[in-house]
């Protein structure tokens, strides 16, 4: 019962709430806002713009892992006329999202991380991801800011379709971070300051030193198919000549890419000379015949090959449960 009072009562009055308290902040102290959307990368770039702005002015910025249906309109309400800078991440997953939370705040700035094929079950494909995503930018005025990542290439083919002033950014997180703080005019001292110490977002690139010798590459918290890639590589390069061993979790709502895509994983995964590769789901069944069912069932074969000079990379989607592997090993 409680449920659908929250759902039905609370949440349609609280939103509304909040779209004419940020109207009223906008309008009477100048809060800036920025709204941040990707396929990957969103939340960390959140945390390291959030570690910059806090030097500059009060700042209020999205926390935890709520739906931001429910966590952007708590967000707002936690602003005061003190409230210098407002961060929103913006994660849609399904059509029509994007629309909710632009009725909710209209950003001065938008950034987009990148756009890969995740949620492809509900987006159709990556055109749907990109047009849903794309909406952040397309939204702004000419007074506004898009800041877009130049390594994607998906992001290239909105430059005639925004109105605001775009800023390309070299692809990493914290490069989209630099670019939001230079429009606010902060300081190259308080940038490097605000990147060093950053609240860093636990299960995702984490490396963690194992009291057996061996060093675990903890990116659990997600996964698609363009951010496997990338871990793959950065995972690759850490752990050099040394004897590399991955759990890997099945990439959800990827729809009819599903079969294609983890087929294609798989073939990639064959190039990085694994000792060993542990699936966990049922699509992992085209990376590797080493398939658990559940994530926890994974560590009596995994922890006896925990030893110094052994890397493990952990992967899958968040729902998979890979982080429990993690946390259960340290």
């Amino acid at each position: 019962m409680n449920k659908i009072i929250k759902k039905w009562i609370i949440h349609p009055i609280k939103r509304r709430v909040a779209k004419y308290y940020l109207f009223f902040l906008r309008r009477v102290t100048g809060l800036k806002v920025i709204g941040i959307t990707g396929s990957a990368g969103k939340t960390t770039t959140k945390e390291m713009l959030a570690s910059i702005l806090k030097l500059n002015g009060k700042t209020v910025y999205t926390v935890a892992n709520i739906d931001p249906v429910y966590n952007i309109p708590t967000t707002i309400l936690k602003c005061t006329p003190r409230t210098k800078y407002l961060i929103l991440e913006m994660g849609v997953e399904y059509p029509g999202e994007m629309d909710f939370y632009l009725w909710l705040a209209k950003p001065d700035v938008g950034v987009i991380t990148n756009i890969y094929p995740t949620h492809t079950e509900f987006f159709g494909d990556i055109e749907g991801v990109l047009k849903e995503k794309s909406k952040l930018v397309k939204f702004l005025d000419k007074s506004g800011f898009a800041v877009l990542n130049k390594t994607n290439s998906r992001l290239k083919s909105l430059i005639n379709k925004i109105e605001a002033k775009i800023i390309w950014f070299n692809g990493e997180n914290s490069d989209a971070a630099k670019a939001v703080a230079n429009i606010f005019g902060v300081s190259a001292e308080n940038i490097e300051k605000g990147l060093k110490n950053y609240d860093k977002p636990r299960h995702r690139y984490e490396i963690i030193k194992h009291k057996s010798g061996a060093v675990i590459f903890d990116d659990s918290y997600n996964s698609n198919p363009e951010a496997l890639l990338t871990t793959l590589k950065k995972f690759n390069q850490l752990a050099g000549k040394n004897k590399k061993i991955a759990v890997l979790g099945d990439m959800l709502e990827l729809g009819k890419l599903e079969k294609s895509e983890h087929i294609r994983i798989g073939i990639e995964v064959k190039k990085y000379n694994f000792e060993k590769v542990f699936g966990v789901g049922k699509s992992v069944k085209y990376i590797t015949s080493k398939i658990y069912n559940n994530a926890l069932d994974v560590l009596p074969e995994l922890r006896p090959m925990l030893k110094k000079d052994v890397y493990v990379l952990i992967k899958g989607s968040r729902s998979i449960g890979l982080d429990q592997v993690v946390d259960k090993l340290v």
